[in-house]
């Protein structure tokens, strides 16, 4: 007889590709989850993955398979969610993603009230800079900043997102302040890597510009782009929700080159497909009410 166990443990490494991922997803030891799957596939009597040193991959028979056995595991989830909602609480598991200077400096302070208040829930929180699969690596949501490129996601709203050219008083005062969007090609730029190509986007009167500085920096991380202007490095498009703080207190500046760049949202979103948790839609609402609208750390219209 197949044991639920099982089947979410047989999930669990489908869906991340690794014995040993899943185990941490699960928070059991990879030899448990190892047995689990060796025992579903007992009872089946079918080869379920292919394992590698390297990696775990789906049999024919485990492809088939996986579908059913993924509703089931979503089926119990909102079985016991729906009971817990029946008795006034919030419960469970909650697997989220989010950017890493984000989650640490503005979802962190507004998500741990948000726990305190339910103490039923499980909530998982990965920091990571890169665009996850919310699907297939296993997440109830995910928290991002930008635009809405994956079309298989169900987004929500959270904050507006202002960005902001910003340097540092060193750094102009030996290089000058750029006046035009022209002025920045001659400038040195600190990039994000995660937005691809090293440019700046302006919103024009007719259509967008792209500006392509010089480039000083490249990185994946918002905290480090931060250190680097500040470092004096070069001018950074930044959000608010990182400079606010730098541009306070006078470390950073504004640079205004006269267009204002496209304003972006930091945005929670959900699998396409799968109904939204009521511990999902609560954690929304806390989160847009700690936030505000406009945000807290927009400087142009909050002081810090």
């Amino acid at each position: 007889m197949l044991k639920l166990d099982g089947i979410a443990s047989f999930v669990a490494v489908a869906e991340s590709g690794s014995i040993s991922e899943a185990a941490r997803r699960l928070n059991l030891s990879k030899s448990v989850v190892s047995e689990r799957l060796a025992e579903i596939e007992r009872v089946l009597g079918a080869s379920l993955l292919h394992r590698t040193t390297r990696k775990v991959s789906l049999t024919e028979d485990g492809a088939a398979f996986l579908e059913k056995a993924a509703r089931i595991i979503r089926d119990v989830d909102d079985a016991v969610a729906d009971m817990a909602e029946r008795r006034g609480t919030l419960s469970g598991p909650l697997r989220i993603s989010a950017p890493v200077t984000f989650g640490r400096m503005h979802l962190g302070p507004a998500l741990y009230p948000f726990l305190a208040k339910h103490p039923m829930l499980e909530v998982t929180l990965d920091l990571d800079d890169r665009r996850v699969d919310a699907a297939s690596e296993g997440y109830d949501a995910v928290i991002r900043h930008g635009g809405l490129e994956d079309s298989r996601l169900v987004a929500w709203q959270l904050a507006a997102s202002q960005r902001l050219l910003v340097a540092s008083p060193e750094y102009l005062a030996q290089q000058g302040t750029p006046g035009t969007v022209d002025d920045l090609q001659s400038h040195r730029g600190i990039f994000y890597t995660n937005r691809g190509v090293a440019d700046w986007r302006f919103e024009g009167q007719q259509s967008a510009l792209v500006v392509r500085a010089k480039t000083a920096f490249r990185v994946n991380n918002g905290d480090m782009i931060l250190d680097a202007a500040l470092a004096g490095l070069g001018i950074a498009l930044l959000p608010t929700f990182i400079a606010g703080a730098a541009i306070k207190s006078g470390s950073l500046q504004v640079v205004d080159v006269g267009l204002p760049t496209a304003t972006e949202y930091i945005y929670v979103a959900h699998p396409e497909g799968r109904r939204a948790s009521a511990k999902l839609k609560e954690l929304v609402e806390c989160l847009r009410q700690a936030f505000g609208s406009p945000p807290y750390w927009d400087v142009c219209r909050h002081p810090m």
